[in-house]
């Protein structure tokens, strides 16, 4: 029953025998007698073992180990595959959702630059005399200005993101 158990335990810990004998301080083909019931190690040695393996010495000398049923596993896999599918469809669902912003964002830049054209910079010939034309005017020149410099650098961001969001897309 011991031999049974430090392999078992060994085993669902990862451990190689050759791991298990360096944290122990001994020599492989001790473990493998261990495991084969040609020797027993002796209190000090168990104590370590139980240390060793995180497990308490009674479950060493014979408590029941429950290990793990295959069904168990085969359900944890499928929980696990359906997490990893809905992180994918939130992956997926986001970069849908980025894609078609950064198009919006184009067709609103488009939008905004031919209301700017046909206009013609009509804060030109206004009356500044006037305080409330003057401050929309300035307002008008400042906005037209930041966004001749700002937007094509916008643009072009926007248009290669929606180029490499369709390349990546299902």
């Amino acid at each position: 029953m011991l031999s049974e158990n430090i392999k078992s335990i060994r085993k669902s810990k990862g451990l190689s025998q050759e791991e298990l004998a360096i944290k122990l301080n001994v020599v492989r083909q001790t473990i493998s007698k261990w495991e084969h019931g040609l020797s027993v190690p002796d209190s000090d040695m168990l104590i370590s073992i139980s240390e060793v393996l995180e497990t308490p010495v009674s479950t060493l000398l014979g408590e029941t180990i429950i290990e793990p049923k295959t069904d168990d596993l085969k359900e944890l896999s499928e929980k696990l595959e359906m997490i990893n599918l809905q992180f994918a469809q939130r992956k997926i669902t986001r970069r849908k959702i980025l894609h078609w912003l950064l198009i919006s964002l184009c067709i609103i830049i488009v939008i905004i630059f031919a209301v700017l054209a046909v206009l013609n910079s009509p804060y030109l010939g206004w009356d500044y005399s006037d305080p409330e034309t003057a401050v929309l005017g300035v307002a008008f020149h400042a906005f037209e200005w930041l966004f001749a410099r700002l937007v094509p650098v916008i643009f072009i961001t926007a248009a290669v993101g929606i180029f490499l969001f369709r390349r990546h897309m299902p």
